[in-house]
């Protein structure tokens, strides 16, 4: 029996609506300790966001209503950090966590670990009843993050089983896929989010691709029967 491994971040659900969520909690922030007007600040940040990536963009805000301190841009990534985020899972994510849920289903995710963590509570993945474990890869040390296998031998661990009955699904060619597949662990790489359209030389890049979490489930089906 295949054991299946999700990453979060625009693999399960869109990560531009957790961060569309976060401005949104900053802007209220602002207007509360500012004065500014929170949709005014709200559309600066979305603004600077399309034209130069995450970044600075509080640093920026901040600086043009000429309220720029190292302390309240620092509280203001508190904010963006802490605040329960309003975002939804992919329907075919939903529709996959449920058809596949006779297997053993994990997550691994980068990032910062209480972020991730808050992210999973209000996607309804932290106490999903088809999800064995979510492994935030930081609260083992930023040096576990991917393209370490350090989690995934954990999950190996746990079902007794062996990397080439583990099926890894992610979207981010970079780091997801490099560092276990040497190892024998199968790779699938779901198209879409910010790296859609990246291509990586062959050791980056998943032996599978897909454009929809339903075809996983086809191919979980053509692999295992």
């Amino acid at each position: 029996m295949p054991v299946i491994v999700f990453d979060l971040d625009d693999t399960l659900y869109d990560e531009l609506t957790f961060v569309r969520s976060g401005f949104k909690a900053v802007a209220a922030f602002l207007e509360e300790q500012k004065g500014i007007p929170a949709e005014q600040s709200y559309a600066d940040m979305l603004e600077r966001l399309e034209r130069d990536g995450r970044g600075k963009v509080f640093d920026a805000v901040l600086q043009e209503y000429d309220c720029y301190s190292k302390r309240l841009a620092a509280r203001c990534v508190a904010v963006y950090r802490a605040h329960r985020p309003d975002i939804r899972l992919f329907p075919d994510a939903e529709y996959a966590l449920e058809t596949l849920g006779a297997y053993p289903l994990y997550i691994v995710t980068d990032g910062n670990k209480h972020v991730q963590w808050n992210k999973l509570q209000a996607l309804g993945l932290a106490a999903h009843p088809n999800i064995r474990r979510c492994f935030v890869t930081r609260r083992f040390g930023i040096r576990r993050e991917k393209p370490s296998p350090y989690c995934f031998g954990l999950i190996c661990r746990a079902e007794r089983t062996e990397p080439r009955d583990v099926v890894y699904v992610g979207d981010n060619p970079n780091k997801d896929f490099v560092g276990i597949k040497p190892l024998g662990y199968r790779t699938v790489r779901i198209r879409r989010g910010s790296y859609a359209g990246l291509r990586k030389p062959a050791e980056y890049e998943a032996e599978h691709e897909i454009d929809d979490l339903t075809e996983l489930i086809e191919y979980i089906r053509r692999i295992y029967g």
